[in-house]
Formats: structure tokens, C-alpha cells, sequence
């Protein structure tokens, strides 16, 4: 049996969306391995759901959002 199949996807743009993040971040969590996703036969790249909310893409948020907020106390 296929599991790929049950699986859901979401375009590079929709997946940005949900998480938070920029586009050059869901292509370095590819690059990295972090994010699970499959090409279409026209060449689209489609995230796997349910990779996103995995340990990897929960750090990479959690370093983001310590960053926003410290650069946003330097005057």
C-alpha cells in the first residue's frame, strides 16, 4: 500500500503562508532535509503537510522569532 497517497500537500507559496515564513525559508528546509516534498510532473514543488510542523521547522520559528525580537530593542 502507497501511503503518498493520503498524504496532503501544499504549494511552495500556501505552506509560507500557514507557517510564518518566507519562501528562501522553505527552500533552505528542503536544502537542510527538514521539510518532506515531492515534484509534480509540470515541475512544482509541493510540501508535504504534515513535515511542516516537525521539530526542524519548529526551531528554525522559535531562532526567528528570538531574533525579531531582539533586533527590535536595539535602538
Amino acid at each position: 500500500m502507497n501511503h503518498l497517497i493520503d498524504r496532503q500537500t501544499l504549494s511552495i507559496m500556501k505552506a509560507c503562508e500557514v507557517v510564518g515564513v518566507s519562501r528562501r525559508t522553505i527552500y533552505n528546509w528542503i536544502s537542510a532535509g527538514k521539510v518532506e516534498y515531492l515534484r509534480t510532473a509540470g515541475g512544482s514543488i509541493r510540501i508535504f503537510t504534515d513535515t511542516l510542523w516537525r521539530d526542524g521547522a519548529a526551531s528554525t520559528r522559535a531562532v526567528r522569532a528570538s531574533a525579531t525580537s531582539t533586533t527590535g530593542d536595539r535602538a
